[in-house]
């Protein structure tokens, strides 16, 4: 990032979708074998979804059949989906996905390397992981209706995924006692080749523990560290409950489509998918709508559901300093 990277978006707006934790593997995959025409992600959302100019959300998944699962005993969950899984992105209308996380390794270098093929095929750009550690670390710098958005991905867990010099894998970080050098350079780096400087720079980190209902110290030192870096937006996920958001930073995405046990209390059943509006000063408006997920399957909140919601934001982000206010059943922040 740094100077090169830090300019912000030239009009018109750009609006990017922001989606968490999905994963589509384990019952999201045995859905999918018992009905091939199973819809995980409800028609109303996909519509909510294609407002955006693009899509971005957190894949916590590898794709592929092969592989076994990573040599670890300490590692309890093991998350592979079959490629047919990827309509669902496909539907969903996803420009790219972070791979950078947990669980992109879980079957091995071999199911890893046939994600990129999928995802290459399917036509959706990756971060976050790539055959060695300088494609892991690269950003996507993508075409969005004639403007450039350079996307970054990083995870802070756990180490023994991250990508080697000859060894494929993902690009991490230990956030909790520094940014690396490559993590602010990333996004200037690659401008190499478009030889032009991005409208935006998005940052999506899988940092934290899981199932926590706010930010850690860590997290938000490195949120402040990138944000000085020149980051237009940084997207966090990890928690698997969504956080608030402080300008430009949205801590967590909370989860978006999965299989996962419910916590009675933190509800990280209940999430919420995020549309922001970049313009050249920066995210200038956020507007969040409220997200039930059954199991292995996503829809509109309703009824009490969307009302836990709401309030919840709201708090999360009273925390933070953010203001919420809302507009035809959405829950907006305006920057303007």
């Amino acid at each position: 990032m740094g100077q090169q990277g830090a300019r912000r978006p030239r009009s018109p707006a750009l609006r990017v979708a922001l989606a968490g934790d999905t994963m589509l593997g384990r019952g999201v995959a045995q859905r999918l074998a018992a009905d091939p025409s199973a819809r995980l992600v409800a028609p109303e959302v996909v519509e909510i979804a294609r407002e955006a100019d693009m899509v971005l959300l957190n894949l916590e998944c590898c794709v592929s059949t092969r592989g076994r699962p990573w040599r670890d005993p300490g590692k309890p969950f093991f998350f592979r989906a079959p490629p047919a899984a990827l309509d669902t992105l496909v539907q969903l209308g996803t420009t790219c996905v972070t791979l950078a996380n947990n669980h992109a390794l879980d079957y091995g270098t071999e199911a890893l390397l046939d994600t990129f093929h999928f995802l290459e095929a399917a036509g959706i750009a990756w971060v976050g992981a790539g055959a060695d550690v300088a494609r892991a670390r690269a950003p996507a710098v993508l075409d969005v209706r004639g403007r450039h958005v350079a996307v970054v991905g990083v995870t802070d867990h756990p180490s023994a995924f991250a990508a080697g010099p000859h060894r494929p894998g993902v690009a991490y970080a230990d956030l909790r006692t520094d940014i690396p050098s490559w993590l602010t350079l990333a996004a200037a780096s690659a401008l190499a080749s478009t030889q032009d400087t991005p409208d935006a720079v998005i940052v999506t980190p899988h940092w934290g523990p899981n199932m926590v209902l706010r930010p850690v110290a860590h997290v938000r030192r490195a949120a402040d560290a990138l944000v000085e870096a020149g980051a237009t937006l940084v997207a966090g996920h990890s928690a698997h409950v969504f956080h608030g958001v402080a300008r430009p930073v949205l801590f967590d995405l909370g989860d978006f489509l999965d299989d996962y046990a419910t916590d009675p209390v933190l509800r990280n059943d209940l999430g919420l998918l995020f549309l922001v509006t970049l313009d050249a000063g920066g995210p200038r408006r956020l507007e969040a709508v409220p997200l039930a997920l059954d199991d292995c399957r996503t829809r509109l909140a309703s009824g009490d559901e969307a009302t836990w919601v709401r309030s919840r934001f709201r708090r999360a982000c009273e925390e933070l300093g953010t203001a919420v206010t809302e507009e035809a059943g959405r829950l907006v922040i305006d920057w303007s």
